[in-house]
C-alpha cells in the first residue's frame, strides 16, 4: 500500500466512525495521549508538549488549559471552538495564550 493510499484509508475512516480507533492507533504509535485525552490532561495540569510549529520548527511549550494556574483575567471568556484540529493553552512561560496543531505533537511530558 502506498502512503497516499494509507492518508485516503485513514481519511475515509474517519468519514465512517471509525476515526477513533485510527486517533487511538496513532497517538499509541507516537507514544502521546490522544485528542480528547491530552485535552482533558491540560484542563487538569501542566504539560510540557513537544510539537513542530507550521514552519518546521521544532518547539518545546510548558502549557495549561488549568484554571489554578491561568491569571483570572486571561481566562476564556466565551467557549468558542478552536479551528479543527488546533489544541489552545496558556502557555505557562510566555504568559499568553498558544495554540499548537494536535497531528504535529511529538511528545508529552508531565512537568518535572
Amino acid at each position: 500500500m502506498t502512503n497516499e493510499e494509507r492518508v485516503q484509508t485513514m481519511q475515509n475512516t474517519e468519514m465512517d466512525g471509525t476515526g477513533s480507533l485510527v486517533s487511538e492507533t496513532i497517538a499509541t504509535m507516537k507514544g502521546i495521549p490522544t485528542r480528547e485525552e491530552l485535552v482533558n490532561r491540560l484542563i487538569n495540569e501542566t504539560l510540557v508538549v513537544t510539537f513542530l510549529k507550521l514552519n518546521g520548527d521544532r518547539r518545546v511549550m510548558t502549557c495549561t488549559k488549568s484554571f489554578d494556574v491561568i491569571p483570572e483575567d486571561q481566562r476564556p471568556k466565551t467557549t468558542k471552538e478552536p479551528k479543527d484540529g488546533n489544541i489552545t493553552v496558556w502557555d505557562t512561560n510566555a504568559s499568553g495564550w498558544r495554540s499548537f496543531k494536535y497531528d504535529r505533537v511529538e511528545k508529552v511530558e508531565e512537568v518535572a
